[in-house]
């Protein structure tokens, strides 16, 4: 369909410290989506805030930790939950989709987590995911549950500034990621188990039209996080393949970031800075990669 794109190198950024790697406690998390696979971390979520620090949750254990800019990493908050994104507000606020929980928030300075939302009525969530803001405050995010082709029950909900909460789109084996395109007209959803992404247009008032399937790959076990740069180019992890896709606009591939270190290249975050560098959180060995990319209709050239 395409010729291979470009390879470009990554390194690590940062590693979790022995001293918060967690061995021989139990965790129902690690039993049901890793086998019961020793798992002392498993990273996800990387995110931002205004002072440049790096925030990335810990699925099984319910932690969050925090990355200064130079690496190094200290614990933020630990609770009795399964973060599994995290999306932090313009005004400052750090969000938390919460597997067992739905939407969380938590205090930076305090290290307090409570509650935002829970369920759609008297339906809960079945495992919220992934979220991402829109430029006006909404609040986009994906309830993935143990959706699939089997079962394709998954849901985006979008949470209004106003405090309404609307189903975006359902029907979705396995929705995960999601990312807004720079003018907002469209969303993009990583469907996991469709190993797909899909593009979800909406009219001016909202509602999506004319949803597909934008991006198709295969191995592994499917795309996790996503990004998208300033000009609109998509950022894609693939866990189990151990890389990131960089694809244009038009959803022609442009890069594949090859991981340094593991297979399960979960979550991405572009640099809050310059937005010329990729973090991309590696769960198998619990670090941080990262890796410099270009912009969406910049020439690439390979670094292998």
């Amino acid at each position: 369909m395409f010729a291979a794109p470009p390879d470009i190198e990554t390194r690590v950024f940062a590693r979790i410290p022995d001293s918060y790697r967690i061995k021989g406690r139990p965790s129902p998390w690690i039993d049901a989506q890793r086998g019961g696979l020793p798992t002392d971390c498993f990273l996800e979520g990387p995110s931002f805030d205004r002072d440049g620090n790096l925030y990335v949750v810990d699925v099984p254990w319910g932690r969050i930790f925090r990355i200064s800019t130079d690496g190094e990493t200290e614990l933020a908050t630990e609770y009795d939950g399964e973060p599994n994104g995290l999306a932090i507000h313009r005004d400052g606020r750090i969000f938390i989709a919460d597997f067992r929980h739905g939407v969380m928030q938590l205090d930076p300075a305090s290290g307090s987590v409570s509650p935002v939302i829970d369920r759609l009525g008297v339906e809960r969530f079945r495992g919220v995911n992934d979220l991402t803001f829109s430029m006006n405050g909404d609040l986009y995010f994906t309830d993935q549950g143990h959706s699939g082709l089997h079962d394709p029950s998954g849901r985006v909900y979008r949470l209004t500034v106003a405090g309404d909460l609307e189903i975006v789109l359902q029907n979705i084996p396995s929705p995960n990621g999601l990312a807004l395109s720079p003018d907002e007209s469209t969303l993009y959803v990583n469907v996991t188990r469709d190993n797909s992404v899909w593009r979800v247009p909406f009219l001016p008032s909202m509602t999506p039209y004319k949803v597909g399937a934008f991006i198709r790959l295969s191995g592994g076990t499917g795309p996790d996080g996503l990004a998208v740069d300033r000009n609109g180019g998509l950022a894609v992890a693939h866990i189990g393949l151990g890389c990131v896709w960089l694809f244009d606009p038009f959803g022609e591939p442009m890069a594949r970031l090859r991981s340094c270190a593991g297979r399960a290249t979960t979550n991405i975050a572009f640099c809050a800075a310059n937005r010329r560098q990729l973090y991309i959180t590696e769960s198998d060995t619990g670090q941080v990669l990262i890796a410099d990319v270009p912009v969406a209709g910049q020439a690439v050239f390979s670094h292998s």
